[in-house]
């Protein structure tokens, strides 16, 4: 299985025997594959890629439906940083509405909204700063944390310690 044909499963939901494989469905594929910086890999075999590479993949299939709402479950599980941040730089930019499940908190601080979830609960919501609070953080994941502002960019991350 090629690269090109795993991001064309995307495109299975809208092929039946009145409407095949269109020229329109090999567009939509190669723009997939162009928005995940993946198109100079189509004809590459799906077994020789990283994981990287994969979860790239796995995203490009997923526009390939056209969804106005992509869902993705820790997207950056089991990568190296610099492919997580990649991945994450890739979500942002795509031109979809994206929600992401991140355990990863600093991570979590780079989203425009948060919600926080506690035993099937939905008990925060809103800008990261104001739901990632030291209290948030203590009642619900029995931590103790402290912002640290990184002194090249004026970013801020979280600092974790036992409660």
């Amino acid at each position: 299985m090629t690269v090109r044909d795993a991001v064309e499963l995307g495109r299975t939901p809208w092929l039946s025997a009145l409407q095949p494989w269109s020229a329109e469905d090999e567009r939509i594929v190669m723009q997939a594959l162009a928005d995940v910086d993946m198109a100079h890999m189509h004809e590459h075999a799906w077994s020789t890629l990283s994981g990287g590479e994969r979860q790239r993949v796995h995203i490009a299939r997923a526009l390939a439906q056209q969804p106005q709402v992509l869902l993705l479950d820790e997207p950056t599980n089991h990568l190296d940083i610099q492919h997580q941040l990649s991945i994450l730089n890739l979500v942002r930019a795509l031109p979809v509405s994206t929600l992401i499940a991140l355990h990863d908190l600093n991570q979590a601080l780079e989203c425009d909204r948060l919600g926080v979830m506690e035993r099937g609960r939905l008990v925060a919501l809103g800008e990261p700063n104001e739901v990632l609070t030291s209290e948030r953080l203590r009642d619900t994941f029995g931590v103790r944390a402290r912002y640290l502002t990184d002194p090249e960019d004026g970013a801020r991350i979280l600092r974790f310690h036992p409660a």
